[in-house]
């Protein structure tokens, strides 16, 4: 069953993705999914190839920006904020709970200079604590300002 949360008008997370719930993405009008979970890390989950065929297979783009449970770099933050800026329309990215895309996705808005305060607030209302994050998006927010 989809648990797709959404963060944003053009952005959803969710926990591990099933191949049943591409033909759901669609529906919502995903039209890129971000695969933030290593392959690999839950054998007996779909690895990445799969949802990507099934994905490309429903018309929907897909990338890859693998984020480790210890934690996120520079590169991952500048993938994420490339993918959301080029997509053309709704962005799903998930991982096992949806907590490091949502983290990544934070880091992505604040980077380009999105409000902090406003960001935290949207992940919030999706079930999602920024706190982990939290210094380091308002980092991101001020550099993006300068």
């Amino acid at each position: 069953m989809s648990d797709f949360r959404k963060l944003s008008e053009a952005m959803l997370a969710s926990p591990q993705l099933g191949l049943d719930d591409i033909a759901a993405a669609a529906s919502a009008g995903v039209t890129l999914i971000v695969n933030n979970r290593p392959d690999g890390e839950a054998p007996d989950a779909p690895q990445g190839a799969e949802i990507e065929a099934a994905a490309r297979a429903a018309g929907i783009d897909y990338c890859a920006i693998p984020v480790s449970p210890g934690g996120f770099g520079n590169s991952q933050v500048a993938a994420m904020q490339e993918a959301l800026e080029s997509a053309q329309g709704v962005v799903l990215a998930y991982c096992r709970t949806g907590t490091r895309s949502t983290l990544l996705w934070a880091l992505a808005q604040a980077r380009a200079g999105a409000d902090p305060d406003q960001i935290a607030m949207a992940a919030r209302a999706a079930g999602y604590d920024l706190g982990p994050v939290r210094q380091a998006m308002t980092a991101l927010a001020e550099q993006a300002r300068a």
